[in-house]
């Protein structure tokens, strides 16, 4: 039940298990706890130094007015090239919006679109917002699993079951948060093919880890693989994980003009236009150097391989290699049923998790607040000798577990 006195929209909406084990990491270690927390998805690395340069030399120039709500004509025209480079899109101007993150693309989207009622189908596992933001714009989020013996990709016969006359969007993010998971050109395309055959549901696609791909996996997206879909389609993007501006919050999405001129009314209504200092610099990144990228993957790849290799070595444990992201989500069933060194009766993923920080110092993120148990998350999103020290602990955990009495 929500506080008297607040909206009825609140109800049901829930604070970020992320941002509830970040928070008690950062209160064990202000008790001089050495903590290493995995549970927040953000990267290690510095902000490339030439768009540190752009943005400075935008403050310096004097670009500190309001900004046009839609964003600037100079990071509409980079997100432009962007699009054409990377994914043979091609958006006019007021097709574009620029966001405060590409989250903020998602709430515009289901603010102006969703009725009470209305359905949003969100395969599972999926990022924690997904639902919540749902929820809040009045739509009824409905879930479709996407397990681990699929590669936690979503199957097309499950997609076309879930999808009723109330359906409004379909949200896709590969790959994706928490599992890795990619979608190949042929995966899409049979999604695609579902969606022709729906020309009342509109797509999401969230891309915001289009550049961390690994091995032989490749990336594509809804609008690329089927451009018939184009004027139902959000692509939705940004500069968070792949140039590590997740400070910035500068996001940015490409949609037919009816959907943008909409969102761009609810962003007008709520935060306004962009901090202009971030898109300045949003602008070096996008049109700047691009082997950063790569490189910083390769580092990305390097860390998963440490960890799954280390973890499926350890009794109770096993992982699903990801194609994509910085996460590995692991799943803890051998651990349950069972107690640990400390005492605790582990019977949830949120049983490990919380017992795994308080016991061994190592925050992680329960499956079960992105749908799927018993897994937990692990970022990868730190140093490798953190990440190996993190695994250690993890394998002491489990082999302090003794048989629940």
């Amino acid at each position: 039940m929500i506080v008297p006195g607040l909206a009825d929209r609140l109800e049901g909406v829930e604070e970020s298990a992320a941002t509830a084990m970040a928070e008690t990491a950062r209160r064990l270690r202000a008790e001089g706890v050495e903590v290493i927390s995995l549970a927040v998805g953000e990267p290690d690395f510095p902000t490339p130094p030439h768009v540190l340069a752009a943005a400075t030399l935008a403050a310096e120039g004097g670009d500190t007015r309001y900004p046009p709500v839609a964003g600037t004509a100079a990071l509409k025209a980079a997100v432009q090239r962007k699009f054409r480079r990377d994914n043979g899109l091609d958006y006019a101007p007021d097709e574009i919006l620029i966001t405060n993150g590409a989250k903020q693309a998602i709430f515009d989207a289901f603010m102006a679109t969703c009725n009470p009622g209305d359905e949003v189908i969100i395969p599972t596992p999926a990022w924690i917002s997904y639902r919540d933001m749902a929820k809040f714009a009045g739509a009824k989020p409905v879930f479709v699993p996407c397990p681990q013996n699929h590669g936690f990709r979503l199957q097309a016969a499950a997609l076309a079951v879930a999808i009723t006359p109330r359906t409004k969007w379909l949200l896709l993010n590969f790959p994706g948060n928490p599992t890795g998971a990619a979608c190949s050109w042929a995966d899409m395309q049979a999604l695609t093919d579902v969606m022709m055959r729906h020309p009342h549901v509109w797509i999401m696609t969230d891309d915001i880890y289009e550049h961390l791909l690994y091995d032989d996996a490749s990336f594509c997206t809804v609008a690329q693989v089927e451009p018939r879909l184009r004027e139902r389609t959000l692509t939705v993007n940004g500069v968070s994980k792949a140039y590590a501006m997740t400070g910035w919050r500068v996001g940015f999405c490409g949609g037919p003009r009816r959907l943008i001129r909409a969102m761009e009314n609810v962003q007008g209504q709520s935060t306004n236009g962009i901090s202009t200092i971030g898109q300045a610099a949003a602008v070096a990144a996008l049109d700047g150097p691009q082997d950063l990228l790569r490189e910083r993957a390769a580092t990305y790849r390097t860390r998963r391989d440490v960890v799954v290799s280390l973890l499926n070595g350890v009794p109770g444990l096993s992982c699903h290699k990801p194609e994509g992201a910085f996460y590995v989500f692991v799943n803890v069933a051998g651990c349950l049923e069972k107690t640990s060194g400390g005492g605790r009766r582990i019977v949830t993923d949120t049983d490990f998790a919380t017992a795994l920080l308080e016991e061994k110092h190592v925050a992680t993120v329960q499956g079960a607040a992105y749908g799927a148990s018993p897994y937990v998350r692990l970022s990868c999103a730190t140093d490798e000798a953190s990440l190996r020290k993190a695994c250690d602990r993890i394998r002491a955990f489990c082999l302090d577990l003794t048989a629940a009495g």
